[in-house]
Formats: structure tokens, C-alpha cells, sequence
């Protein structure tokens, strides 16, 4: 994974007119982009993992019987 991941449309209109906004270096914030169609400047930083992504994925049945 590169260190800037870029966005694939603005989450506040959905265009995918995305520049990277050169505005403050902050590391460890998220890069900001800005949308050319409604002007916002947001950031999109990954947080983590979810806890129950890594639970055991086996399943039982409303019986009680293990399902694999």
C-alpha cells in the first residue's frame, strides 16, 4: 500500500473531481484531498481493523450443531 492512497470520489457529493490538497504536512492525520466540484477539503485516514474480524469465523445452526 503507497504511503497516499487516493479516494475514488468525494464522500459529501460524490464527484470524483479529487485533487491532493497541499495545505499542512501533518503526518499521521491522513492526507487531505479537495473536491473541485463542491469545494470541500476532507481527510480520509485508516484507523484499524475491527476485533471481530479475526473471531472464528465457524457458524452453529439454531440447533446447536456446529456448521463448517
Amino acid at each position: 500500500m503507497s504511503e497516499r492512497a487516493a479516494p475514488y470520489y468525494c464522500p459529501y457529493c460524490g464527484d470524483e473531481d479529487l485533487q491532493p490538497h497541499e495545505g499542512d504536512g501533518t503526518r499521521g492525520e491522513g492526507y487531505a484531498w479537495e473536491c473541485g466540484s463542491c469545494a470541500r477539503v476532507f481527510r480520509v485516514k485508516f484507523v484499524g481493523l475491527r476485533a471481530s474480524a479475526f473471531t472464528d469465523t465457524r457458524h452453529t445452526t439454531p440447533s446447536g450443531e456446529e456448521n463448517r
